[in-house]
């Protein structure tokens, strides 16, 4: 599995801007028109009203160029960096009408990435020294999927797969039916799944340690093994029967009812993996202001 960069690829997030800019500007801003002169220039500050993790600052230099290309952002505090109460993350400078229209869209992004990112690190660092790696999951707002797991990366967490084509996960609903053949259909389908182009990763997904787990660990070619909705002795039981009879591989991943209450905890069973949901699909928005100096 390839190790997650913050590295933005721009071309994928302009139908997305495309859209924001539409539904709050098309119709253009009569209210700057009436109140700001066409020629006049001026600053504004991207301030942090609270501490958090930067992240969206080239989607906002991105926004910018929809409502008037000589507007320019001077970055201050990059994606992935931390800033503190009062810190102005950047600077916008241009004419100031276009300014003003662009105020509520640039918010929007950078709001909601920072808060994905600020929560992200929240649990990154509630794990530091257990070895445990934080992992997000398919749970993004339509459309947000690429943006929001690139906010993932500049918390210090880790991408899942992006969509279903990524990888082959054979989850309980997947494999209900097998029963007593779980084992010999399993190995089939794994071998399968690794001759796929564009499969990067094979999961087994088991909900019992005693009766599941014995059998899928035998089984070549699983990348990692997905312990879902597990209690912490379930999650040391199946981590001293991984190391038992295969090692360090493959990994295991614990999911479900992660909170920052618990993940240490989680962490401290020995899994290698903690999935949240959370960090995407329930990150509030911080609070970022646009001012004028």
């Amino acid at each position: 599995m390839k190790k997650t960069d913050k590295k933005l690829e721009l071309s994928r997030i302009q139908t997305l801007i495309d859209l924001a800019v539409e539904e709050d500007f098309g119709r253009g801003d009569p209210t700057s028109e009436i109140t700001t002169p066409a020629d006049v220039r001026a600053k504004a500050n991207l301030v942090a009203r609270e501490e958090v993790v930067v992240c969206g600052m080239e989607v906002v230099r991105e926004v910018l160029k929809r409502y008037d290309p000589a507007l320019r952002l001077r970055v201050l505090i990059g994606d992935g960096e931390r800033a503190n109460v009062t810190d102005r993350l950047g600077v916008i400078e241009g004419p100031l009408r276009p300014i003003l229209s662009s105020e509520r869209v640039v918010l929007n992004f950078l709001q909601r990435l920072c808060g994905i990112s600020t929560v992200t690190r929240k649990y990154v660092n509630a794990v530091k020294g257990t070895g445990a790696k934080i992992y997000d999951t398919r749970k993004t707002a339509p459309g947000w999927r690429y943006l929001e797991k690139y906010a993932v990366r500049c918390g210090g967490g880790h991408n899942h797969r992006m969509s279903l084509g990524d990888a082959v996960m054979f989850k309980d609903n997947h494999v209900a039916e097998l029963g007593s053949q779980l084992k010999s259909k399993m190995k089939k389908m794994v071998a399968e799944a690794r001759q796929r182009k564009g499969v990067k990763f094979v999961v087994v997904e088991v909900d019992h340690v005693d009766n599941q787990l014995d059998r899928v660990l035998t089984i070549p070619g699983i990348d990692v093994i997905l312990l879902d909705n597990m209690g912490q002795w379930q999650l040391k039981h199946a981590v001293e029967m991984r190391d038992a009879m295969c090692g360090k591989r493959p990994l295991l991943e614990a999911s479900g009812g992660v909170t920052l209450n618990n993940v240490l905890a989680i962490a401290r069973c020995g899994v290698d993996r903690i999935a949240v949901g959370a960090i995407t699909h329930s990150a509030a928005a911080v609070d970022i202001g646009l001012d004028r100096p």
